[in-house]
């Protein structure tokens, strides 16, 4: 074992150095989330492990504008609050307004570490109002009128079906390049 080995404490993966699950920065190390996803799904009895999506034939190409005299529309997997009625938002996809920006998201059934960080700062996940500024800048070349909220409903099926969807109305507003935000 080496040094750097033996400071690294057992439970390291979730980026935790103490037993209680506090949280020690200088021991963060990166998340395996497939690994996880797999072992939560074995854990609850699934013989299958999970199987991610795949696409072969994605639209993945080298952008045919510059950025700066591009339009950029953003993707994001958080509802605008107004958006949900009772515990979470209805499972659908979604276009929003981007003027005004929201203020608030509702991000209570999506899941991140929240003894670490929150998402009360909507622009540390939605930013808008800094995408709006290159824009204003002219390192880009303009912000989308709407930015398009996607569920997260773990469907391959319902995933195709919403991004077809979101690349229609991309289409329609004759976006370049997609920025996606998944929370």
């Amino acid at each position: 074992m080496t040094d750097v080995e033996a400071t690294i404490p057992p439970n390291h993966e979730d980026g935790m150095a103490e037993a209680d699950g506090t949280i020690d920065p200088a021991h963060r190390v990166a998340l395996s989330y497939i690994d996880r996803s797999r072992r939560y799904y074995a854990s609850k009895g699934y013989e299958q492990p999970y199987r991610w999506v795949t696409n072969d034939s994605a639209p993945f190409h080298k952008p045919e504008r510059a950025v700066a005299s591009s339009r950029l529309a953003v993707v994001t997997t958080s509802f605008p609050v107004e958006c949900h009625d009772g515990p979470r938002p209805a499972k659908s996809v979604r276009a929003v307004a981007a003027d005004p920006p929201p203020e608030q998201m509702y991000t209570d059934d999506l899941f991140w570490h929240k003894d670490a960080t929150t998402t009360d700062d909507v622009e540390s996940f939605l930013p808008l109002r800094t995408l709006a500024g290159f824009a204003a800048e002219g390192r880009l070349g303009s912000l989308n009128d709407r930015f398009f909220c996607i569920p997260t409903t773990y469907s391959q099926r319902s995933t195709r079906a919403d991004a077809e969807t979101i690349a229609s109305w991309c289409d329609d507003d004759d976006v370049d390049l997609v920025l996606l935000v998944p929370l």
